[in-house]
């Protein structure tokens, strides 16, 4: 029994000595394990630092490479709002700059037209003026009433008389016209000088041989000649202060006998148009019809035959053609009266020669006008 009670001791003790070593095993094996947890915890744990350390280091770089990139985004948006703006500026200064170029190509294309006109119009001017200067017709210009009072006197003008101007170009027959008008020859004491060439050089003033008649006569000088231009004609001779114009021509209307109509439509002054010679031209168209015979007993049918023809030529040629004239210088058509000195002369003394044309209607129509602005004096119409 002690041996069973010592072998129990001993059993108990190698149980316990197993127990032991089993808890020392167990034991160690839990500082192994502690060990080896608290290496993995350190390990992880210095894992998750250095992670965390570069996840940092890393997200900071990235931040710090987000704020570059940020940083070179807006330097980038900034220099393109700058480019932009610069674009836009240069845009609007180019459209600027267009706007003056076009501003400026219209106002020197306005220039240039208006130069173009201003040539022209001064081209036709002097055009027009040379034309005038040549064709006679004396540039517009109003006498001052210091000139009226000057031209007045000069021809000793009478309110209660009525003045006539015998006016034309050199050579017309002006002087045998007026001596016509008084009822004398060429030849007869105190008539109106005559010749071939151009006598008269200053105004002749031939009063009516009848006292009781209380017209005056005026003989000018000629237009036309180096003396008298043409384009100096109506002032210079003071046309504007006559009551009446007779505008005389010879074989040809002109345009310096169109000046003298426009200027007295201008002052308001009758006029009158006379063809003179009309007995020399009818004679001239007579020959050229064939007839040289002189002598007028000679075959006095077909003499008086052809002298009607000849005379209805004349009067139709002459009248047909200041007709024209007339309408081309845009006055209005007015009688044209057809005579010839002899005649003319004739009927102013009361006599009644058989080969008239106008002479009578011309004289009736003179003294008509004569006494109308007579009576539109009395009754206060025209005041001097």
């Amino acid at each position: 029994m002690q041996n069973r009670t010592l072998q129990s001791q001993r059993d108990a003790m190698s149980a316990a000595a197993a127990a032991q070593q089993k808890t020392q095993e167990q034991m160690s094996a839990m500082v192994n394990s502690e060990r080896a947890a608290n290496t993995a915890r350190f390990a992880a744990e210095s894992a998750a630092r250095l992670a965390t350390e570069e996840s940092k280091k890393k997200a900071q770089e990235a931040e710090a490479e987000a704020r570059r990139t940020q940083a070179a985004l807006e330097t980038s948006r900034r220099a393109a709002e700058a480019s932009k703006r610069d674009a836009e500026r240069l845009q609007g200064a180019a459209a600027e700059e267009k706007k003056k170029a076009a501003e400026a190509i219209a106002q020197s294309d306005a220039a240039r037209k208006a130069a173009e006109k201003s040539v022209r119009e001064a081209t036709a001017a002097k055009e027009d003026a040379e034309k005038r200067l040549r064709e006679g017709i004396q540039p517009v210009s109003t006498p001052t009433p210091q000139e009226i009072l000057a031209a007045k006197a000069k021809i000793q003008y009478q309110e209660n008389l009525f003045h006539f101007a015998i006016a034309g170009r050199a050579g017309g027959g002006k002087s045998s016209l007026v001596n016509a008008f008084r009822g004398m020859s060429n030849r007869a004491a105190g008539s109106a000088r005559t010749g071939v060439t151009e006598t008269t050089l200053k105004v002749g003033r031939y009063p009516d041989p009848d006292e009781r008649c209380q017209h005056v006569w005026y003989d000018l000088p000629g237009a036309g000649t180096i003396k008298i231009p043409d384009w100096q004609y109506f002032n210079a001779q003071g046309l504007y202060v006559f009551d009446c114009i007779v505008v005389l021509f010879d074989n040809r209307f002109t345009q310096t006998d169109i000046a003298i109509l426009l200027n007295c439509r201008r002052f308001k002054i009758p006029t009158y148009i006379v063809r003179s010679k009309a007995d020399q031209h009818i004679r001239n168209i007579v020959k050229e019809m064939g007839y040289e015979s002189d002598d007028e007993d000679a075959d006095r049918s077909q003499r008086s035959t052809l002298y009607m023809a000849a005379r209805e030529q004349l009067v139709g040629e002459t009248r047909r053609n200041v007709k024209a004239n007339l309408a081309d210088a845009n006055l209005p058509d007015q009688k044209v009266y057809i005579v010839s000195s002899s005649c003319l002369r004739a009927v102013a003394k009361g006599e009644q020669p058989s080969k008239v044309i106008d002479e009578i209607h011309l004289l009736n129509d003179l003294y008509t006008e004569a006494q109308a602005r007579r009576v539109r004096q009395e009754s206060g119409g025209i005041s001097t």
